[in-house]
């Protein structure tokens, strides 16, 4: 049985916590949040040390170090405080007691699905040096 189903996320090793990780970049956008509400608005803006074609971080082990902003998501049962992770992503899905979906590379088999599925942020991100205005580039998922 896959590992994903059987153990809950903090009794992951870190290779299997890693691997959940299905690369699409959604956590690297830049995000809003209005102050009144609390509410969070991603945007199609992604930090400048994402490589657009990978969608892959290229200073992945010292990325908070660089961009302090940067969320170092811990292996812990309580992601109630990452609320603004995508519905698509693994760690919110296997927190809330859904099963990974089938273009995830764990289940297919394949490093490229996540791109074949159109789940990857390759096909629409633009870095943040490139813009001014985050407003501007604000975007709805369509999950």
């Amino acid at each position: 049985m896959s590992f994903w189903k059987t153990k809950k996320l903090s009794e992951m090793s870190t290779t299997e916590w890693e691997s959940l990780c299905d690369g699409c970049a959604k956590c690297c956008l830049n995000k809003l949040e209005d102050e009144e509400t609390g509410d969070i608005f991603f945007t199609s803006v992604v930090c400048d040390l994402i490589n657009l074609e990978t969608c892959q971080c290229t200073r992945y082990t010292e990325r908070t170090r660089l961009v302090p902003e940067c969320i170092d998501l811990k292996q812990h049962d309580d992601f109630a405080s990452y609320t603004w992770l995508p519905a698509t992503c693994a760690y919110r899905l296997l927190s809330d007691g859904k099963d990974l979906p089938g273009w995830h590379p764990l289940v297919s088999g394949n490093p490229e699905s996540v791109k074949e599925a159109g789940v990857a942020i390759s096909s629409f991100a633009m870095k943040e040096s490139q813009v001014d205005d985050l407003e501007a580039h604000i975007i709805e998922w369509l999950e």
